[in-house]
């Protein structure tokens, strides 16, 4: 990300560059990037001054902006800015004007991206680009959208959408079309979603949610929640990634961003989801990535239906699957066909470690058969 910047701050045929600032360190190469290209071309900058632990940094870097000349706002009043999104605007050698956008899950800070685990998005998709340019006019004009598709804004339609997903899945389930959920999120809390997930589990969608902390929703209850199930996953690395994966009927939709499911993210900030167009990027975060946290029995921790949780059950193969050890050795590979090939999805029922096919079964069906659906 840092390279980016400062590539799009030294070339001449960039015309603009707009990003978000959430969380950065005190002396950052982005920021200092971003200052030097104030003085060449437009830069905009939406500065978050209320970041939690990191006021007095961003209030710092705001006025050291603002004095070299870069537009500086502080996003839409009552809402904190927490979305990660760029957007560089240049004039290609073609002559024509092209939008590239830069979309994350984590913060532009270099420091804490040495320990969270992140993903991030680059894109010239004109949809997707043409969203963010709207999204960036709402945080600095003030200029809402009924819509920003194909992101999801909060709180403008992020709530509304997801549970429209969620729904979606459960209208497939009933109509005997494959419905799967697979959530990888921070905390979930948020009582319309929590629903939500209880009406589509008793419709027959298999649900893996992988929540880092808070989450209020409880599993594997006969006739609420026997097809959902929760792990938390703690390792080396702090897990702040979010990822959402609808089925859709066999046609897989996959949106990454910085929410969480909480009040605090879908009501009371400004945030984005994005999708993943692309087949073979969705092809890798559904199986490379996800495949790799549902199949971890070394670093995962399973909630159960009493509020406790409980280490993982090793593997019946006596294969130790470590997640991040795995996603650290990935990354260090050069044949990315080869990793996709080597990892999937796994089964419903595999995704509950020590548990077969009938074990699942008689855990509590709501009502109808429990098969794989993936």
């Amino acid at each position: 990300m840092v390279n980016f910047i400062r590539t799009a701050a030294q070339d001449p045929r960039v015309l603009s560059i707009k990003q978000t600032l959430y969380r950065t360190n005190s002396d950052s190469p982005i920021v200092r990037t971003l200052i030097e290209a104030a003085g060449k071309k437009e830069v905009t900058v939406v500065v978050e001054l209320k970041a939690s632990f990191d006021e007095a940094t961003n209030i710092r870097w705001a006025r050291s902006l603002e004095d070299a000349g870069v537009q500086v706002f502080h996003g839409v009043v009552g809402l904190k800015t927490h979305a990660k999104v760029t957007l560089v605007v240049r004039q290609d050698p073609d002559g024509k004007i092209r939008r590239y956008a830069h979309l994350g899950t984590g913060n532009y800070n270099p420091s804490t991206a040495r320990f969270y685990t992140d993903l991030s998005l680059l894109t010239r998709d004109d949809a997707i680009t043409s969203a963010v340019h709207d999204t960036f006019n709402y945080l600095t004009a003030y200029a809402e959208q009924p819509h920003y598709k194909p992101l999801m804004v909060a709180p403008v339609d992020m709530a509304r959408t997801c549970i429209a997903l969620i729904d979606r899945e459960a209208r497939n389930a009933r109509r005997g079309k494959p419905g799967r959920i697979i959530v990888k999120i921070n905390a979930l809390v948020d009582p319309p979603v929590i629903q939500a997930l209880y009406r589509a589990s008793r419709s027959g969608v298999e649900i893996d949610l992988i929540v880092r902390g808070q989450c209020a929703l409880v599993p594997g209850l006969r006739g609420i929640s026997s097809r959902i199930r929760v792990r938390s996953i703690v390792g080396r690395f702090l897990e702040h990634s979010r990822i959402f994966y609808f089925e859709n009927g066999g046609n897989p939709e996959i949106y990454l961003g910085s929410a969480d499911w909480m009040p605090r993210n879908l009501y009371e900030r400004v945030e984005v989801l994005f999708p993943v167009k692309d087949a073979a990027l969705r092809t890798r975060v559904a199986t490379e990535i996800l495949g790799a946290y549902l199949s971890d029995n070394c670093k995962s921790h399973l909630l159960r239906s009493n509020g406790t949780y409980s280490r993982s059950p090793a593997a019946r193969n006596g294969l130790s699957v470590n997640a991040q050890e795995h996603l650290l050795r990935v990354a260090g590979s050069a044949d990315g066909a080869q990793r996709v090939r080597a990892t999937r999805i796994p089964e419903a029922y595999e995704s509950t470690p020590g548990m077969t096919a009938s074990d699942h079964a008689q855990q509590g069906s709501d009502g109808e058969d429990v098969g794989s659906t993936v």
